[in-house]
């Protein structure tokens, strides 16, 4: 089942899209895959800027989900795929990211929390529906020999996406950035082999944790910032909640998941 007003996400699984966006070093990507059961979905960005030229993207009528704009195109067959790490939040990195919100929220009051949390390790980019099965086998095959491995995330951090349409604060990798770029490279590999856009050059691996709509960094960096990175710094549990062992990487395509354990 597909919607217009979805990307290649069906409606009746109540996705929620995804939103790429870049640091002033130029990478990452975040953006919920999903929404969890139960709890009031907040609109989500969406946008893909996989897309060359953002500006020149079409949209239909955006009144009808939330003035949203699609970065490409929708055209039947195309599925919006990603892949990334799955960041499963625990109450304390909850308490946490209620902290951070409602601190940010004296600064930009439009501030949204994200729903759930990942790690980027490519652009959202766009595949032929007969491509998925051979894109997830070569990833699955790249991806095999690779082992689990902890980074920590610690460093707040303000970014934007490529059109400047949507604002976000995200956790910033600060060790374990070496392992990631290998990730990288092997996902890179296969959007070569199918002639997708390749991840940001020098990339800003973060966690998104809210978002909010138009370009306000202005606002959050400076004095926010360095209240947030204080919160996080003085938070208890933050050693221990900050320092993450990677255990699977997940592909999304549409509304199909696909996970590749690390040994």
């Amino acid at each position: 089942a597909m919607s217009a007003a979805l990307v290649g996400y069906s409606s009746s699984e109540e996705e929620q899209e995804q939103e790429e966006e870049r640091g002033s070093r130029g990478g990452g990507a975040q953006g919920p895959p999903g929404a969890s059961a139960g709890r009031p979905r907040l609109p989500v960005p969406a946008g893909l800027p996989g897309d060359p030229d953002p500006e020149e993207a079409v949209s239909d009528d955006s009144s009808r989900h939330g003035g949203r704009v699609r970065g490409f195109p929708h055209e039947r067959g195309n599925w919006a795929t990603h892949v990334y790490l799955p960041y499963t939040a625990q109450e304390e990195f909850l308490e946490l990211l209620e902290l951070l919100v409602s601190r940010a929220r004296a600064y930009v009051p439009s501030l949204a929390a994200m729903e759930e949390f990942h790690l980027s390790l490519s652009q959202c980019v766009v595949l032929r529906y007969h491509w998925i099965e051979p894109f997830v086998r070569s990833l699955r095959e790249r991806l095999a020999a690779f082992h689990r491995f902890f980074c920590v995330a610690d460093q707040v951090k303000v970014y934007t996406n490529q059109n400047k349409t949507r604002t976000f604060i995200g956790l910033e990798v600060s060790a374990g950035h070496f392992q990631l770029l290998e990730l990288v490279s092997e996902v890179d590999g296969v959007l070569e082999e199918f002639d997708l856009p390749t991840f940001y050059k020098d990339p800003s691996f973060h966690i998104s944790l809210a978002w909010c709509v138009g370009d306000l960094s202005g606002r959050l960096e400076g004095q926010c910032l360095r209240e947030l990175q204080d919160i996080v710094d003085g938070f208890e549990e933050s050693a221990f909640l900050l320092r993450i062992q990677w255990e699977q990487i997940r592909c999304k395509s549409g509304n199909k998941y696909f996970s590749f354990p690390l040994r």
